[in-house]
Parts: C-alpha cells; structure tokens; sequence
C-alpha cells in the first residue's frame, strides 16, 4: 500500500518541484524548494573512445578513474594536514555545517561515499553521542522523584537505545585514504557503530534501500560519471533518506572570485610541493573545482536523478556548497 501511494505521489512532487522558481543563494541561504554487503547492480558498459576531463586535460573515461586514484593514494597520509593548510582551517566548519544542517537522530543509519579519512562519519557519531546524552540528561531531570512506571519506561528506552543503535559506513574506492582513516579511528578510540568498505561511488556495494542519509563531502567532482553516482545513492538510501553532498563550486563576489583564483593557482600547488611532495596532485584538485557543474546545474542534476525537495546553501561565498535532497 505504501508503495503505491508512492508511486501515486511522485509524479505530482515532480512537477511541483519543476514549477518552483529558484532564488539566488547568499552567503548562508537555501536555493530551490543521508561489513558483508551484497553486490550492487552492474553499470559497467563498454566505454569505448569516448573521453572526459582529468581536471583541465581531457582524457579517455577508463584512464580518469586510474588517475584519480593515484593522486589519492599519493596523498593520503598528508591528506588532512593539507586540507589545514589550503582551507586555513575553515573546511572543519564547512563540515560542521553540514552535521548542522544534517541534524542527525539516534538510530539512523549514515553512508559517506569518499570519505576515506572519517572526518564526516566521526563527526556523525560525535553529534549522534551528544544527542543522547543530552536527552539523558533530560531524562534525568524529569525523573527527580520517578514513580516504579518512570523506572520501567526509562529501562525500556535504554533497551530500545541499544538496539537502534546508529551505524556509519566509510565507503571509499581508495585503500589507502581508508587505511589513514583506520588509523585515526583507532588513535581517537572510536570502533563503535562505524564500518570500513572499498567501493566506487558509481557501483555501491549495497543493496537497495539501505541508509537514512547518504553523505559526500569533496569526492563527487573526481568522479568519472556523476550522474551515475548520483543514481546510486537514490537506490541505497531508504524511502525518505536524505542525500547531501559538499563540494568546492562557483563563488558568487567578483571580488572574492578573482581572489580565490589567484590564491588556488599560485599557493595551493606550492603548498601540495612543501607539505606533501607532490605538485601535480594539487594542481589537478584546483583544476578539477573549475570543471565541476555550478550551484543550479548540480541542482538540477541532482534533481534530473530523481531526488524531490532539492536545494542548497553557499557557503564562504560559494567557495563552497551544500546540496541537499530526499528520497520518496
């Protein structure tokens, strides 16, 4: 029956979503209206000649996947020293907006596709904890004299609690962005709730249905076929789950625009050189951001994939841009 009052629905959503105007984001506003896996479905085809971007270069689509991993695997270990570095920071509160925004509640289930180091899957569980322990402390307050039902229904949700425990899993198609992560989970002592999975955001190991919220924060520009990944995580995510995506996108001040330029070009390659060894990598990231859609195409996209309610916020001037959309 919920099925088909879905199916009934979703084509009336549709067009009210394309009826909708968007508005110009600003600076923090919304445009337009989230192991033993089994194998997901196949999208492999024949590719034949055809040819894609590697950020400013144009190379066949089998030969980008190969290079991306690589600059990847080059990176790893200095991977989070340099997003300090290049962001001056500010990509820890970039972050944060979108556990913010996000606002996630004990027992959901959260997948962040190339999310190798765990920065968005620590900061879920960290959120998800004090969540919980501020209704405790809630809990406590109202139970300053409990009568033996108060006892009863606060051990009874406390059960509930442990069953519905929430779940993050790390999916990344690079070992070695994984293995870093690994390793800062175990030197913080987080193992509980959290999951380790290699896999390709365009050919998810899961089945359908999965996640409450899907998540992916500066992994979508570097893959080959985005709406293709897009699509999958329609299909992992549940009937009313949430897909969010951060990512770098088109600065919205000309002032800033021509600043951001200058700095990315001539500062982020050096300090990939200083910091990491590694002057092409970082080359490739800078060129890569001016290749990806804008805040409406990506919108669209987005939309175009299937998901309903699509919007999304700017942040930093649209240095950056949280996309945002659910599931039916």
């Amino acid at each position: 029956m919920a099925a088909s009052v879905r199916l009934l629905v979703r084509p009336a959503l549709r067009l009210s979503d394309r009826n909708i105007n968007p508005v110009a984001s600003g600076a923090s506003g919304f445009s337009g209206c989230c192991c033993g896996w089994p194998s997901a479905r196949c999208f492999s085809d024949a590719v034949g000649d055809r040819s894609t971007h590697f950020g400013f270069e144009t190379v066949p689509e089998t030969e980008k996947s190969k290079r991306v991993y690589k600059v990847f695997e080059n990176v790893a270990q200095k991977y989070d020293l340099m997003n300090d570095a290049m962001s001056l920071g500010i990509h820890r509160l970039w972050k944060d907006t979108l556990l913010h925004v996000m606002h996630p509640q004990p027992g959901v289930r959260l997948l962040d596709v190339a999310g190798g180091t765990g920065d968005i899957a620590f900061r879920f569980l960290e959120y998800i904890r004090f969540q919980q322990e501020w209704q405790k402390r809630g809990g406590a307050r109202s139970m300053q004299t409990p009568s033996w039902q108060d006892i009863s229904s606060n051990y009874s949700r406390e059960n509930e609690d442990r069953l519905q425990e929430s779940k993050a899993v790390v999916c990344d198609i690079n070992k070695e962005m994984l293995k870093v992560g690994k390793q800062k989970a175990d030197s913080m002592g987080i193992s509980a709730g959290l999951s380790w999975v290699v896999g390709d955001a365009e050919e998810l190991p899961f089945d359908d249905d999965q996640f409450d919220i899907y998540t992916i924060a500066f992994g979508i520009r570097n893959v080959t076929h985005i709406d293709q990944a897009l699509q999958e995580a329609l299909r992992v995510l549940k009937p009313g789950g949430r897909f969010m995506c951060l990512e770098f996108s088109k600065v919205t001040n000309p002032v800033l625009a021509r600043l951001y330029d200058a700095y990315s070009f001539q500062m982020i390659p050096v300090l990939g050189e200083v910091i990491a060894g590694d002057w092409k990598s970082y080359q490739y990231l800078v060129e890569s951001i001016r290749k990806f859609p804008d805040q409406e195409e990506f919108k669209q996209m987005i939309d175009d994939a299937g998901f309903y309610c699509v919007q999304y916020y700017n942040l930093t001037g649209g240095v950056v841009a949280l996309h945002s959309g659910f599931k039916l």
